[in-house]
């Protein structure tokens, strides 16, 4: 999470207020069937699929937590010192790596956040630390485990980086003179797809692993963001704002997921028009056979 104002005036929220209520849902690719798993007033955001697809993570109150399938709670998970962890956490292929990014105290003052990557065991433990500098916002994990890719700041710019899953030195994959946020890999590896702001409206676009070959994948009016390939590599799911928003992902706006058939380039609704942005889909969150989607919707009390 990258924003931290409110704006009340328009009851538009870079962050959630006190009164919101939280629903976390599941979509069938084809059909479009909606289903609630749970809905409570509090503030929740970005789930994770399971890898054996029997439970969902989600943040709330900078700690992570395990929702089963049918809404049962099952606890928080321990990760011990990171407790201010934000909603860009994740899980490895196979299923044994919990990756999360946590708004470190020791970073505090940092410009664009404090957020640094740690991983630890799917099943909770100790941190171990990934990323030395902040900000650093993980989103994607390669299929063989060895690389994170991951938003970051840098002399004031916010590229996309990968790094050894183990730590080690950083690598810059894009550079352009705008925002470029949300790497995800492909489950093949072949791609990464990502966000970019560099042509003045917020696009979805791809890339080699390495950094090479950058594409652009969408052209339209709206602002794209997060794009989430599915496990059969033909589609890829991502938010649509209805309204340009820049270079921002504000909480508190119109928008609505979209799914794009990766051989034609065709792109059809997932959902109508619902409350959300910031924490609906900021993270991996398909079903392991691909016939789902998990996300978050939101309403406020006026």
């Amino acid at each position: 999470m990258k924003l931290l104002l409110f704006v009340f005036p328009l009851t538009v929220y870079a962050q959630a207020p006190p009164n919101v209520e939280s629903t976390l849902e599941t979509i069938d690719i084809e059909t479009g069937k909606r289903t609630v798993v749970i809905k409570e007033k509090r503030h929740f955001e970005a789930p994770n699929w399971s890898r054996d697809g029997k439970y969902f993570i989600i943040n709330s109150g900078g700690l992570l937590e395990k929702i089963a399938l049918n809404g049962e709670k099952m606890g928080k998970i321990d990760t011990g010192f990171a407790n201010k962890c934000n909603n860009d956490h994740g899980i490895s292929f196979d299923g044994a790596l919990l990756i999360i990014s946590h708004n470190d105290p020791r970073m505090q003052g940092t410009a664009g956040g404090s957020s640094r990557i740690f991983t630890l065991p799917i099943q909770g433990g100790t941190p171990q630390l990934i990323t030395e500098k902040a900000p650093s916002y993980w989103h994607g994990i390669s299929p063989d485990g060895k690389t994170l890719v991951y938003c970051a700041a840098r002399n004031g710019e916010f590229d996309v980086y990968s790094i050894p899953v183990n730590g080690g030195e950083e690598k810059r994959l894009t550079n352009t003179p705008s925002l470029d946020d949300g790497p995800e890999y492909s489950y093949d590896g072949r791609y990464i797809y990502f966000n970019s702001y560099r042509s003045g409206k917020m696009h979805i676009y791809r890339m080699n692993p390495d950094g090479s070959n950058q594409e652009q994948l969408t052209y339209d009016d709206y602002s794209n963001w997060f794009a989430h390939p599915s496990p059969d590599g033909k589609q890829i799911v991502f938010i649509t704002y209805i309204e340009d928003q820049k270079a921002t992902h504000p909480f508190g706006k119109d928008v609505k997921l979209r799914i794009m058939n990766l051989k034609t380039k065709k792109i059809r609704d997932l959902t109508a028009v619902f409350f959300g942005g910031q924490g609906t889909i900021n993270v991996p969150s398909w079903s392991p056979d691909g016939k789902k989607l998990a996300f978050v919707s939101y309403q406020v009390d006026k």
